[in-house]
């Protein structure tokens, strides 16, 4: 069964960089569609991006869009979060789960329905 673990959240300040991974174990992670995903205090979690297996199809929601890259290295089993121009709204636990699918349309509530897979996530604090 596929294991995932994120690393890489800290505290930054705003508008700084920071790189999240998601390192998978027990499986390919070749195998599946990925997806990041985070949980504000007090908030629903929600789907923030998303990538195919070949890695050459992504997609993100509004909020982080232009601002933080998905990507992935199939050869070593690691999903991967740039986020550049961190905001104080970034504030929150980041996760990665395997998705059925990364549709164009994509809908950051229906892709935490259909996630499977889940990390433990990793906490991102952007202090202003």
């Amino acid at each position: 069964q596929l294991q995932l673990v994120e690393f890489g959240g800290d505290l930054v300040q705003s508008g700084m960089s920071l790189r999240l991974s998601c390192q998978a174990s027990g499986d390919r992670m070749s195998y599946y569609d990925m997806g990041w995903f985070r949980q504000a205090l007090g908030k629903e979690r929600e789907g923030i991006s998303c990538i195919n297996i070949n890695g050459d199809s992504t997609n993100y929601v509004d909020s982080v869009k232009d601002r933080f890259t998905i990507s992935r290295d199939n050869a070593k089993n690691i999903l991967y979060l740039q986020m550049n121009n961190v905001k104080s709204d970034d504030t929150a636990v980041y996760y990665c789960a395997t998705v059925p699918e990364c549709p164009e349309q994509y809908d950051p509530w229906g892709a935490v329905r259909r996630a499977t897979f889940w990390g433990q996530g990793t906490q991102v604090t952007v202090s202003a």
